[in-house]
């Protein structure tokens, strides 16, 4: 490409994957936002609260058991086709999956099958994102020639970005509607909203080109499908990807998820949950950009490293700052530990996982690797109400989330720095040397 279609594709691509992201977290979070405050009530309104509570959040964990399926999936044929006709298809099966779990008849209703129809709709959704995020990130990080941590960060930011839209779409929603009609039918119109966000972010994804590394590497793509190819000749990359993410995303669980929970059951009123949780997204959107801008100066890894510890030291703070009933330590306990800590070992893993395997499979590889470790963040929740209920002591909690972020430390000290390397050339030799 000429330079000046070359900025204009990477600013279109930026925004595209900016934009895709922030539409697709938009769905998949409104519903683990949803799953913490309604659907224990809506669809689990036959159990006990604090049961209905483990399965609405169960129900949350399918969607990110799916998501490496979506990376499969779409990752061989973004492979194989392009990066930009993958993003298009997931970005539409999203905003189906999403507008259908609004229509949705609740158990009053229906019964059973009204839970058995929101799992298979939230594997959907999770098969989406699976396929999502890696096409995001290539499409960035491919249209770079400089700054691949920065640019390529803009889809993980739009997780947090994703987060505040959704979490102020259902707080008002909530509020114009009222407790009694907000859990009758209020909390619908969020995810019926998906099919405005959708048609503007297909709009905006159509223009940009397809990468110029994949279309150079196209000619000479390899007859070996793109999955047997990470398993076979990259193993380690996609071993040690996977624990430097899981970390981050049992972070990611606990403080986007369980914790509501966790400060409703504390005495804190759910729109004071929502709003201290929208304000550590936004300062999370310029943590990630502002982190990975760095990790492009002092490398993936420092910042990486950085972050996991100090999120293996944040965890015992964040429960006791909650249990202390002051709004201002839980906004305290919240804005660090997501915007901050976390936003500094997850900020730079967009870049980082490009940069761990050849074109040929780079769709696959990033793709799967990162959604094996977003498993923490389905399971985190979960496991985390359980452990509570059946212990009551949040040291327990915190003690598995250091545990989980010390893995990510030494997945992370096993790797060689990676923010040098050409996309264009074989990267295991140099990241895990």
């Amino acid at each position: 490409m000429t330079e000046p279609r070359s900025r204009t594709q990477l600013r279109r691509a930026v925004a595209s994957s900016y934009l895709g992201s922030v539409i697709e977290y938009y769905d998949f979070l409104l519903y683990a936002t949803a799953s913490a405050v309604v659907f224990n009530k809506v669809f689990f309104s036959a159990l006990d609260p604090l049961v209905g509570t483990v399965a609405s959040f169960g129900t949350l964990a399918t969607g990110y058991l799916a998501r490496p399926l979506g990376g499969v999936l779409f990752g061989h044929y973004g492979d194989r086709l392009g990066r930009k006709r993958m993003l298009i298809l997931t970005m539409g099966l999203m905003g189906v999956a999403s507008v259908l779990i609004g229509l949705l008849p609740t158990y009053a209703q229906v019964g059973a099958l009204a839970p058995v129809l929101l799992v298979v709709l939230r594997i959907a959704q999770g098969v989406a994102v699976g396929g999502e995020w890696g096409g995001a990130v290539l499409m960035s990080a491919e249209h770079a020639t400089t700054r691949r941590g920065l640019w390529a960060s803009f889809t993980n930011a739009g997780a947090p970005s994703g987060m505040v839209l959704s979490t102020l779409v259902l707080a008002l929603a909530a509020s114009a509607t009222g407790e009694e009609q907000f859990l009758a039918w209020g909390w619908r119109i969020p995810f019926l909203l998906s099919a405005v966000l959708i048609a503007i972010g297909l709009f905006v994804r159509a223009r940009v080109d397809e990468t110029p590394v994949f279309t150079a590497a196209a000619a000479a793509a390899s007859a070996r499908p793109p999955l047997l190819d990470v398993l076979t000749q990259h193993p380690r990359a996609l071993l040690l990807s996977v624990g430097i993410g899981f970390g981050a995303f049992v972070a990611q669980g606990t403080l986007t998820v369980f914790v509501i929970s966790y400060a409703v059951q504390a005495g804190f009123a759910r729109p004071t949950v929502l709003n201290a949780l929208t304000v550590s997204s936004v300062v999370a959107i310029f943590g990630i950009i502002g982190f990975s801008a760095l990790s492009d100066r002092l490398g993936r890894r420092p910042i990486v490293l950085a972050g996991a510890v100090a999120m293996a030291g944040w965890a015992f703070l964040i429960f006791p700052l909650i249990d202390s009933g002051s709004t201002a330590l839980l906004v305290l306990a919240v804005v660090i530990g997501q915007g901050v800590v976390h936003a500094s070992m997850y900020g730079p893993l967009a870049a980082l996982y490009s940069e761990l395997f050849p074109t040929r499979s780079r769709y696959t590889g990033a793709s799967l690797g990162y959604q094996i470790a977003g498993i923490g963040a389905g399971l985190a929740p979960v496991v985390f109400a359980g452990v509570l209920a059946g212990t009551g002591n949040p040291a327990v909690v915190a003690t598995i989330i250091a545990a989980c972020c010390l893995v990510s430390v030494g997945c992370i000290l096993a790797l060689g720095e990676t923010s040098r390397m050409d996309l264009t050339s074989e990267p295991e030799a140099r990241a895990l040397s």
